[in-house]
């Protein structure tokens, strides 16, 4: 049985959200580019909550195994600022 049902390379969509601060989508931005150096900050697509004090970004990577996903995710989810990533 396959480990996933990607193929790499593919383009995957990251969405993640956290509180509306200062610095949150740059230390998003941050982490996704440590583990995919080909990613390009100024596709993030921002949208803030309707009450304005929550910030969804979508960071859509070149994946390449699952491996990497995994990386991002694991560090996406313990980082300070990040409640969830999907």
């Amino acid at each position: 049985m396959a480990e996933t049902l990607l193929e790499f390379p593919c383009h995957f969509p990251l969405k993640v959200m956290g509180a509306a601060r200062e610095g949150f989508a740059q230390a998003v931005a941050d982490v996704i580019l440590k583990h995919a150096s080909d990613f390009d900050a100024a596709t993030m697509e921002m949208r803030p909550s309707k009450a304005g004090n929550y910030l969804s970004l979508t960071c859509t990577v070149r994946a390449t195994s699952k491996a990497q996903l995994d990386a991002i995710y694991r560090e996406l989810s313990s980082h300070p600022m990040v409640k969830v990533v999907l």
